[in-house]
Protein backbone atom coordinates (compact mmCIF):
# COMPACT_ATOMS: atom_id res chain seq x y z
CA UNK A 1 0.00 0.00 0.00
CA UNK A 2 1.22 3.54 -0.76
CA UNK A 3 2.62 5.40 2.23
CA UNK A 4 0.25 8.18 3.40
CA UNK A 5 1.13 11.72 2.44
CA UNK A 6 0.18 12.97 5.91
CA UNK A 7 -1.37 11.78 9.16
CA UNK A 8 -3.07 13.68 11.99
CA UNK A 9 -5.29 12.98 14.98
CA UNK A 10 -8.54 14.61 16.11
CA UNK A 11 -9.20 14.66 19.87
CA UNK A 12 -10.95 17.96 20.59
CA UNK A 13 -12.91 20.55 18.61
CA UNK A 14 -9.81 22.66 17.90
CA UNK A 15 -8.26 19.63 16.19
CA UNK A 16 -11.18 19.65 13.76
CA UNK A 17 -10.10 23.10 12.52
CA UNK A 18 -6.49 21.91 12.22
CA UNK A 19 -7.59 18.79 10.26
CA UNK A 20 -9.68 20.95 7.97
CA UNK A 21 -6.69 23.23 7.24
CA UNK A 22 -4.44 20.22 6.66
CA UNK A 23 -6.98 18.60 4.33
CA UNK A 24 -7.17 21.76 2.25
CA UNK A 25 -3.35 21.95 2.07
CA UNK A 26 -3.08 18.28 0.99
CA UNK A 27 -5.77 18.81 -1.66
CA UNK A 28 -3.94 21.87 -2.99
CA UNK A 29 -0.58 20.02 -3.13
CA UNK A 30 -1.95 17.07 -5.16
CA UNK A 31 -3.61 19.42 -7.69
CA UNK A 32 -7.30 19.70 -6.76
CA UNK A 33 -8.96 22.97 -7.82
CA UNK A 34 -10.17 25.50 -5.24
CA UNK A 35 -13.77 24.31 -5.17
CA UNK A 36 -12.74 20.69 -4.72
CA UNK A 37 -10.31 21.71 -1.97
CA UNK A 38 -13.16 23.39 -0.12
CA UNK A 39 -15.52 20.40 -0.63
CA UNK A 40 -12.98 17.90 0.69
CA UNK A 41 -12.04 20.08 3.67
CA UNK A 42 -15.72 20.61 4.54
CA UNK A 43 -16.47 16.86 4.34
CA UNK A 44 -13.43 16.09 6.53
CA UNK A 45 -14.37 18.66 9.19
CA UNK A 46 -17.99 17.44 9.28
CA UNK A 47 -16.94 13.82 9.85
CA UNK A 48 -14.41 14.96 12.49
CA UNK A 49 -17.08 17.07 14.24
CA UNK A 50 -19.46 14.10 14.48
CA UNK A 51 -16.72 11.87 15.91
CA UNK A 52 -15.68 14.48 18.49
CA UNK A 53 -19.33 15.05 19.45
CA UNK A 54 -19.64 11.31 20.11
CA UNK A 55 -16.53 11.40 22.30
CA UNK A 56 -14.33 9.49 19.83
CA UNK A 57 -10.75 10.21 18.90
CA UNK A 58 -10.12 9.92 15.16
CA UNK A 59 -6.96 9.06 13.22
CA UNK A 60 -6.85 10.78 9.81
CA UNK A 61 -4.64 9.58 6.92
CA UNK A 62 -4.26 11.24 3.50
CA UNK A 63 -3.13 8.90 0.69
CA UNK A 64 -2.64 9.44 -3.06
CA UNK A 65 -3.64 6.55 -5.30
CA UNK A 66 -2.06 6.35 -8.77
CA UNK A 67 -3.78 3.12 -9.89
CA UNK A 68 -6.08 3.97 -12.78
CA UNK A 69 -7.48 7.47 -12.28
CA UNK A 70 -5.28 9.49 -9.82
CA UNK A 71 -7.30 9.95 -6.63
CA UNK A 72 -6.85 11.52 -3.19
CA UNK A 73 -8.04 9.14 -0.45
CA UNK A 74 -8.95 10.21 3.10
CA UNK A 75 -9.41 7.59 5.81
CA UNK A 76 -10.79 8.55 9.26
CA UNK A 77 -11.02 5.84 11.94
CA UNK A 78 -11.64 5.43 15.65
CA UNK A 79 -11.15 2.35 17.78
CA UNK A 80 -14.78 1.79 18.81
CA UNK A 81 -16.91 -0.46 16.56
CA UNK A 82 -20.68 -0.14 16.07
CA UNK A 83 -20.84 3.51 14.96
CA UNK A 84 -21.04 2.79 11.20
CA UNK A 85 -24.83 2.82 10.91
CA UNK A 86 -25.18 6.01 13.00
CA UNK A 87 -22.47 7.86 11.09
CA UNK A 88 -23.78 6.73 7.72
CA UNK A 89 -27.23 8.18 8.49
CA UNK A 90 -25.68 11.50 9.57
CA UNK A 91 -23.39 11.81 6.53
CA UNK A 92 -26.06 11.61 3.80
CA UNK A 93 -25.54 15.26 2.77
CA UNK A 94 -21.75 15.03 3.12
CA UNK A 95 -21.63 12.30 0.46
CA UNK A 96 -22.40 14.97 -2.16
CA UNK A 97 -19.11 16.74 -1.43
CA UNK A 98 -16.89 13.82 -2.46
CA UNK A 99 -16.82 11.27 -5.26
CA UNK A 100 -17.10 8.20 -3.02
CA UNK A 101 -17.75 7.62 0.69
CA UNK A 102 -18.18 4.41 2.65
CA UNK A 103 -18.67 3.86 6.38
CA UNK A 104 -17.72 0.40 7.71
CA UNK A 105 -17.12 -1.40 10.99
CA UNK A 106 -13.71 -2.94 10.44
CA UNK A 107 -11.69 -4.96 12.91
CA UNK A 108 -9.87 -1.94 14.41
CA UNK A 109 -13.14 0.02 14.78
CA UNK A 110 -15.38 2.32 12.67
CA UNK A 111 -13.77 3.65 9.47
CA UNK A 112 -14.94 6.42 7.11
CA UNK A 113 -13.26 6.36 3.68
CA UNK A 114 -13.65 9.27 1.24
CA UNK A 115 -12.11 9.94 -2.20
CA UNK A 116 -11.85 12.74 -4.71
CA UNK A 117 -10.53 12.25 -8.26
CA UNK A 118 -7.76 14.57 -9.41
CA UNK A 119 -8.45 16.74 -12.48
CA UNK A 120 -6.89 15.89 -15.84
CA UNK A 121 -4.42 18.79 -15.62
CA UNK A 122 -3.07 17.85 -12.17
CA UNK A 123 0.70 17.12 -11.87
CA UNK A 124 1.75 13.48 -12.15
CA UNK A 125 2.08 11.92 -8.67
CA UNK A 126 5.39 10.18 -9.04
CA UNK A 127 7.32 8.87 -6.01
CA UNK A 128 9.59 11.91 -6.05
CA UNK A 129 6.62 14.22 -6.30
CA UNK A 130 4.91 12.58 -3.32
CA UNK A 131 8.16 12.78 -1.28
CA UNK A 132 8.26 16.53 -1.97
CA UNK A 133 4.63 16.86 -0.86
CA UNK A 134 5.35 14.97 2.38
CA UNK A 135 8.32 17.21 3.07
CA UNK A 136 6.32 20.42 2.57
CA UNK A 137 3.38 19.15 4.62
CA UNK A 138 5.63 18.14 7.48
CA UNK A 139 6.39 21.83 8.02
CA UNK A 140 2.71 22.81 8.04
CA UNK A 141 1.76 24.87 11.12
CA UNK A 142 -1.98 24.86 11.87
CA UNK A 143 -3.63 28.23 12.26
CA UNK A 144 -6.05 29.32 14.95
CA UNK A 145 -9.79 28.68 14.68
CA UNK A 146 -10.20 32.38 13.92
CA UNK A 147 -7.82 32.01 10.96
CA UNK A 148 -9.81 29.04 9.69
CA UNK A 149 -13.07 30.92 10.23
CA UNK A 150 -11.67 33.82 8.19
CA UNK A 151 -10.71 31.42 5.39
CA UNK A 152 -14.17 29.84 5.49
CA UNK A 153 -15.77 33.29 5.30
CA UNK A 154 -13.67 34.16 2.27
CA UNK A 155 -14.61 30.87 0.63
CA UNK A 156 -18.26 31.51 1.43
CA UNK A 157 -18.09 35.01 -0.04
CA UNK A 158 -16.44 33.63 -3.17
CA UNK A 159 -19.07 30.92 -3.43
CA UNK A 160 -21.86 33.48 -2.98
CA UNK A 161 -20.36 35.68 -5.68
CA UNK A 162 -20.19 32.70 -8.02
CA UNK A 163 -23.79 31.80 -7.20
CA UNK A 164 -24.87 35.41 -7.80
CA UNK A 165 -23.03 35.46 -11.14
CA UNK A 166 -24.59 32.14 -12.11
CA UNK A 167 -27.99 33.46 -11.03
CA UNK A 168 -27.53 36.57 -13.19
CA UNK A 169 -26.40 34.43 -16.12
CA UNK A 170 -29.40 32.16 -15.59
CA UNK A 171 -31.75 35.14 -15.51
CA UNK A 172 -30.18 36.49 -18.70
CA UNK A 173 -30.44 33.11 -20.37
CA UNK A 174 -34.06 32.76 -19.25
CA UNK A 175 -34.84 36.19 -20.70
CA UNK A 176 -33.13 35.25 -23.97
CA UNK A 177 -34.93 31.91 -23.99
CA UNK A 178 -38.27 33.62 -23.37
CA UNK A 179 -37.57 36.03 -26.22
CA UNK A 180 -36.53 33.14 -28.44
CA UNK A 181 -39.69 31.24 -27.49
CA UNK A 182 -41.82 34.24 -28.42
CA UNK A 183 -40.02 34.39 -31.78
CA UNK A 184 -40.42 30.64 -32.28
CA UNK A 185 -44.12 30.81 -31.43
CA UNK A 186 -44.60 33.75 -33.80
CA UNK A 187 -42.75 31.85 -36.52
CA UNK A 188 -44.77 28.73 -35.75
CA UNK A 189 -48.05 30.60 -36.07
CA UNK A 190 -46.83 32.23 -39.28
CA UNK A 191 -45.77 28.89 -40.73
CA UNK A 192 -49.03 27.31 -39.58
CA UNK A 193 -51.01 30.02 -41.35
CA UNK A 194 -48.88 29.66 -44.48
CA UNK A 195 -49.19 25.86 -44.35
CA UNK A 196 -52.95 26.11 -43.92
CA UNK A 197 -53.12 28.50 -46.87
CA UNK A 198 -50.92 26.16 -48.91
CA UNK A 199 -53.10 23.20 -47.98
CA UNK A 200 -56.17 25.06 -49.13
CA UNK A 201 -54.40 25.83 -52.40
CA UNK A 202 -53.35 22.19 -52.78
CA UNK A 203 -56.86 20.97 -52.09
CA UNK A 204 -58.22 23.43 -54.63
CA UNK A 205 -55.55 22.34 -57.12
CA UNK A 206 -56.42 18.68 -56.60
CA UNK A 207 -60.08 19.47 -57.12
CA UNK A 208 -59.21 21.32 -60.32
CA UNK A 209 -56.98 18.44 -61.45
CA UNK A 210 -59.78 15.96 -60.76
CA UNK A 211 -62.15 18.11 -62.79
CA UNK A 212 -59.61 18.38 -65.61
CA UNK A 213 -59.01 14.62 -65.46
CA UNK A 214 -62.73 13.99 -65.84
CA UNK A 215 -62.85 16.42 -68.75
CA UNK A 216 -59.78 14.86 -70.32
CA UNK A 217 -61.19 11.37 -69.92
CA UNK A 218 -64.47 12.51 -71.46
CA UNK A 219 -62.60 14.17 -74.34
CA UNK A 220 -60.50 11.03 -74.90
CA UNK A 221 -63.60 8.85 -74.93
CA UNK A 222 -65.33 11.28 -77.30
CA UNK A 223 -62.28 11.25 -79.58
CA UNK A 224 -62.21 7.45 -79.56
CA UNK A 225 -65.92 7.27 -80.32
CA UNK A 226 -65.53 9.85 -83.08
CA UNK A 227 -62.61 7.97 -84.67
CA UNK A 228 -64.43 4.67 -84.43
CA UNK A 229 -67.67 6.05 -85.86
CA UNK A 230 -66.02 8.05 -88.63
CA UNK A 231 -63.72 5.17 -89.52
CA UNK A 232 -66.60 2.75 -89.61
CA UNK A 233 -68.70 5.07 -91.74
CA UNK A 234 -65.83 5.74 -94.16
CA UNK A 235 -65.03 2.06 -94.69
CA UNK A 236 -68.09 1.32 -96.80
CA UNK A 237 -67.73 4.17 -99.37
CA UNK A 238 -63.97 3.75 -99.62
CA UNK A 239 -64.35 0.01 -100.14
CA UNK A 240 -66.98 0.75 -102.80
CA UNK A 241 -64.59 3.15 -104.60
CA UNK A 242 -61.90 0.43 -104.63
CA UNK A 243 -64.40 -2.09 -105.95
CA UNK A 244 -65.64 0.26 -108.68
CA UNK A 245 -62.06 1.01 -109.69
CA UNK A 246 -61.34 -2.72 -109.93
CA UNK A 247 -64.46 -3.21 -112.10
CA UNK A 248 -63.47 -0.37 -114.42
CA UNK A 249 -60.02 -1.88 -114.87
CA UNK A 250 -61.33 -5.42 -115.30
CA UNK A 251 -60.81 -7.04 -118.70
CA UNK A 252 -64.55 -7.81 -118.93
CA UNK A 253 -65.43 -4.12 -118.81
CA UNK A 254 -65.28 -1.70 -121.70
CA UNK A 255 -61.83 -0.80 -122.85
CA UNK A 256 -60.31 2.35 -121.36
CA UNK A 257 -57.86 4.69 -122.86
CA UNK A 258 -54.37 4.78 -121.38
CA UNK A 259 -55.14 8.08 -119.69
CA UNK A 260 -58.36 6.67 -118.22
CA UNK A 261 -56.48 3.58 -116.92
CA UNK A 262 -53.91 5.83 -115.30
CA UNK A 263 -56.61 7.91 -113.63
CA UNK A 264 -58.47 4.80 -112.43
CA UNK A 265 -55.23 3.47 -110.91
CA UNK A 266 -54.74 6.80 -109.16
CA UNK A 267 -58.27 6.58 -107.78
CA UNK A 268 -57.71 3.01 -106.60
CA UNK A 269 -54.34 3.88 -105.02
CA UNK A 270 -55.74 6.88 -103.19
CA UNK A 271 -58.74 4.89 -102.00
CA UNK A 272 -56.44 2.08 -100.79
CA UNK A 273 -54.31 4.59 -98.85
CA UNK A 274 -57.46 6.10 -97.38
CA UNK A 275 -58.74 2.66 -96.38
CA UNK A 276 -55.41 1.94 -94.68
CA UNK A 277 -55.71 5.17 -92.71
CA UNK A 278 -59.33 4.37 -91.80
CA UNK A 279 -58.37 0.90 -90.61
CA UNK A 280 -55.48 2.32 -88.57
CA UNK A 281 -57.78 4.87 -86.93
CA UNK A 282 -60.31 2.17 -86.11
CA UNK A 283 -57.65 -0.11 -84.57
CA UNK A 284 -56.25 2.77 -82.52
CA UNK A 285 -59.73 3.74 -81.30
CA UNK A 286 -60.36 0.15 -80.21
CA UNK A 287 -57.13 0.05 -78.25
CA UNK A 288 -57.77 3.41 -76.54
CA UNK A 289 -61.36 2.47 -75.69
CA UNK A 290 -60.23 -0.79 -74.05
CA UNK A 291 -62.15 -2.94 -76.52
CA UNK A 292 -59.24 -5.30 -77.15
CA UNK A 293 -58.91 -8.16 -74.68
CA UNK A 294 -55.98 -10.57 -74.94
CA UNK A 295 -56.76 -14.18 -75.68
CA UNK A 296 -54.17 -15.87 -73.50
CA UNK A 297 -52.68 -19.12 -74.73
CA UNK A 298 -49.35 -20.91 -75.06
CA UNK A 299 -47.89 -19.27 -78.16
CA UNK A 300 -45.46 -21.17 -80.41
CA UNK A 301 -42.83 -18.50 -81.00
CA UNK A 302 -41.01 -20.53 -83.65
CA UNK A 303 -44.21 -20.69 -85.69
CA UNK A 304 -44.80 -16.91 -85.35
CA UNK A 305 -41.21 -16.14 -86.36
CA UNK A 306 -41.51 -18.48 -89.32
CA UNK A 307 -44.73 -16.81 -90.43
CA UNK A 308 -43.16 -13.35 -90.12
CA UNK A 309 -40.12 -14.53 -92.07
CA UNK A 310 -42.36 -15.68 -94.90
CA UNK A 311 -44.82 -12.77 -94.99
CA UNK A 312 -42.38 -9.91 -94.45
CA UNK A 313 -39.57 -11.02 -96.77
CA UNK A 314 -41.48 -9.96 -99.96
CA UNK A 315 -41.63 -6.39 -98.56
CA UNK A 316 -37.83 -6.23 -98.27
CA UNK A 317 -37.33 -5.88 -102.00
CA UNK A 318 -34.13 -3.81 -101.95
CA UNK A 319 -31.07 -6.02 -102.47
CA UNK A 320 -28.98 -3.67 -100.29
CA UNK A 321 -31.08 -4.59 -97.23
CA UNK A 322 -30.60 -7.96 -95.50
CA UNK A 323 -33.79 -9.17 -93.82
CA UNK A 324 -33.05 -11.55 -90.91
CA UNK A 325 -35.44 -13.27 -88.52
CA UNK A 326 -33.40 -15.19 -85.96
CA UNK A 327 -34.60 -18.30 -84.15
CA UNK A 328 -36.29 -17.39 -80.84
CA UNK A 329 -34.39 -18.25 -77.65
CA UNK A 330 -37.65 -19.46 -76.02
CA UNK A 331 -39.90 -21.95 -77.77
CA UNK A 332 -43.23 -20.95 -76.17
CA UNK A 333 -44.64 -18.25 -73.90
CA UNK A 334 -47.99 -17.24 -72.44
CA UNK A 335 -49.36 -14.45 -74.62
CA UNK A 336 -51.93 -13.46 -77.26
CA UNK A 337 -50.67 -14.81 -80.57
CA UNK A 338 -52.59 -12.35 -82.78
CA UNK A 339 -51.61 -9.23 -80.80
CA UNK A 340 -47.96 -10.30 -80.53
CA UNK A 341 -47.76 -10.96 -84.28
CA UNK A 342 -49.43 -7.58 -84.92
CA UNK A 343 -46.82 -5.73 -82.81
CA UNK A 344 -43.84 -7.45 -84.42
CA UNK A 345 -45.29 -7.03 -87.90
CA UNK A 346 -45.78 -3.29 -87.39
CA UNK A 347 -42.23 -2.87 -86.12
CA UNK A 348 -40.72 -4.85 -88.99
CA UNK A 349 -42.79 -2.99 -91.57
CA UNK A 350 -41.72 0.34 -90.12
CA UNK A 351 -38.05 -0.72 -90.12
CA UNK A 352 -38.18 -1.87 -93.75
CA UNK A 353 -39.77 1.41 -94.85
CA UNK A 354 -36.91 3.55 -93.53
CA UNK A 355 -33.89 1.33 -94.23
CA UNK A 356 -32.09 1.94 -97.54
CA UNK A 357 -29.16 -0.41 -96.93
CA UNK A 358 -27.75 -2.65 -94.25
CA UNK A 359 -30.10 -4.94 -92.38
CA UNK A 360 -33.42 -5.33 -90.60
CA UNK A 361 -33.19 -7.95 -87.85
CA UNK A 362 -35.73 -9.56 -85.49
CA UNK A 363 -34.38 -11.41 -82.45
CA UNK A 364 -35.64 -12.62 -79.11
CA UNK A 365 -33.94 -13.44 -75.79
CA UNK A 366 -34.70 -14.28 -72.21
CA UNK A 367 -34.34 -11.36 -69.71
CA UNK A 368 -34.99 -12.60 -66.17
CA UNK A 369 -38.72 -13.25 -65.80
CA UNK A 370 -39.43 -11.47 -69.10
CA UNK A 371 -38.80 -12.14 -72.75
CA UNK A 372 -37.35 -9.40 -74.91
CA UNK A 373 -38.13 -8.95 -78.60
CA UNK A 374 -35.75 -6.70 -80.54
CA UNK A 375 -36.27 -5.19 -84.00
CA UNK A 376 -33.06 -3.48 -85.13
CA UNK A 377 -32.43 -1.67 -88.39
CA UNK A 378 -29.66 0.40 -89.97
CA UNK A 379 -31.99 3.07 -91.33
CA UNK A 380 -32.12 6.83 -90.97
CA UNK A 381 -32.37 6.79 -87.16
CA UNK A 382 -34.23 9.11 -84.78
CA UNK A 383 -32.74 12.11 -82.92
CA UNK A 384 -32.71 11.63 -79.11
CA UNK A 385 -35.13 14.48 -78.45
CA UNK A 386 -37.72 12.93 -80.83
CA UNK A 387 -37.52 9.30 -79.72
CA UNK A 388 -40.58 9.55 -77.48
CA UNK A 389 -42.56 11.65 -79.95
CA UNK A 390 -42.59 8.85 -82.52
CA UNK A 391 -45.16 7.16 -80.26
CA UNK A 392 -47.57 10.09 -80.68
CA UNK A 393 -50.46 9.75 -83.13
CA UNK A 394 -49.80 11.10 -86.65
CA UNK A 395 -46.26 12.22 -85.75
CA UNK A 396 -43.44 11.53 -88.20
CA UNK A 397 -39.80 12.54 -87.78
CA UNK A 398 -39.09 15.69 -89.80
CA UNK A 399 -36.91 15.04 -92.83
CA UNK A 400 -37.54 11.28 -92.84
CA UNK A 401 -39.28 9.82 -95.86
CA UNK A 402 -40.46 6.26 -96.26
CA UNK A 403 -38.55 4.46 -99.01
CA UNK A 404 -41.53 2.21 -99.74
CA UNK A 405 -45.22 2.66 -99.01
CA UNK A 406 -46.75 5.58 -97.13
CA UNK A 407 -46.87 6.00 -93.39
CA UNK A 408 -49.85 7.28 -91.40
CA UNK A 409 -48.03 7.93 -88.15
CA UNK A 410 -50.32 5.52 -86.27
CA UNK A 411 -48.37 2.26 -86.41
CA UNK A 412 -45.97 2.85 -83.49
CA UNK A 413 -48.63 4.35 -81.14
CA UNK A 414 -50.88 1.40 -81.88
CA UNK A 415 -48.07 -1.10 -81.34
CA UNK A 416 -47.17 0.46 -77.97
CA UNK A 417 -50.79 0.29 -76.82
CA UNK A 418 -50.98 -3.37 -77.78
CA UNK A 419 -47.79 -4.04 -75.82
CA UNK A 420 -49.33 -2.30 -72.79
CA UNK A 421 -52.47 -4.46 -73.16
CA UNK A 422 -50.18 -7.51 -73.07
CA UNK A 423 -48.68 -6.25 -69.80
CA UNK A 424 -45.32 -5.21 -71.24
CA UNK A 425 -43.38 -2.15 -72.29
CA UNK A 426 -41.79 -0.80 -75.46
CA UNK A 427 -38.82 1.53 -75.79
CA UNK A 428 -36.51 2.73 -78.54
CA UNK A 429 -32.82 3.52 -78.80
CA UNK A 430 -31.52 5.21 -81.92
CA UNK A 431 -28.59 7.09 -83.40
CA UNK A 432 -29.30 9.37 -86.39
CA UNK A 433 -27.69 7.96 -89.52
CA UNK A 434 -26.92 4.60 -87.89
CA UNK A 435 -30.32 3.05 -87.25
CA UNK A 436 -32.93 2.34 -84.59
CA UNK A 437 -33.64 -0.49 -82.18
CA UNK A 438 -37.16 -1.11 -80.83
CA UNK A 439 -37.29 -3.34 -77.74
CA UNK A 440 -40.49 -5.03 -76.54
CA UNK A 441 -40.41 -6.60 -73.05
CA UNK A 442 -43.25 -8.97 -72.14
CA UNK A 443 -43.79 -11.17 -69.07
CA UNK A 444 -43.17 -14.82 -69.83
CA UNK A 445 -45.14 -16.28 -66.92
CA UNK A 446 -48.81 -16.16 -65.98
CA UNK A 447 -51.35 -13.81 -67.48
CA UNK A 448 -50.33 -10.23 -66.56
CA UNK A 449 -53.06 -7.90 -65.22
CA UNK A 450 -54.73 -5.76 -67.80
CA UNK A 451 -53.46 -2.18 -67.53
CA UNK A 452 -56.83 -0.57 -68.27
CA UNK A 453 -59.54 0.27 -65.75
CA UNK A 454 -62.58 -0.77 -67.80
CA UNK A 455 -63.59 -4.42 -68.14
CA UNK A 456 -62.95 -5.63 -71.64
CA UNK A 457 -65.44 -7.58 -73.77
CA UNK A 458 -64.51 -10.44 -76.04
CA UNK A 459 -61.78 -9.83 -78.59
CA UNK A 460 -62.75 -8.53 -81.96
CA UNK A 461 -61.16 -9.41 -85.24
CA UNK A 462 -58.19 -7.07 -85.57
CA UNK A 463 -57.05 -8.42 -88.92
CA UNK A 464 -53.68 -9.61 -90.06
CA UNK A 465 -52.06 -6.21 -89.61
CA UNK A 466 -51.49 -3.57 -92.19
CA UNK A 467 -48.24 -1.81 -93.10
CA UNK A 468 -47.72 1.37 -91.12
Amino acid sequence: MTEPLMRTRIRVEQDVFAARQLGREVAREVGLVDQDQTRLATALSEVGRLMVAAGRDADVAFTASTDGVPTLLVEMAHAVSGDAERLASQLVQVRRLVDTMEVTDDEPGTVVRMSRRLPAGAPVLSHDRMDEIRERLSGHVPGTPFDELSVQNQQLITALNEVRAQRDDLARLNAELEETNRGVMALYHQLSDELEETNRGVVALYAELDEKSVQLRAASEAKSRFLANVSHELRAPVTAIIGLGRLLADDASDDLTSEQERQVELIRGSATDLLTLVNDLLDLAKAEAGRIEPNWSDVDLKAIFGQLRGTMRPLATRPEVEFVVEEPAVATMRCDEVLLAQVLRNLLTNAIKFTAKGSVRLSMERAGRDVRFTVADTGVGIPPELQERVFEEFYQVPGSHALSGKGTGLGLPYARRLVAILGGAMRVTSVPGEGSTFIVSLPAGENPPHPGENPLPSAENIGEGRPR
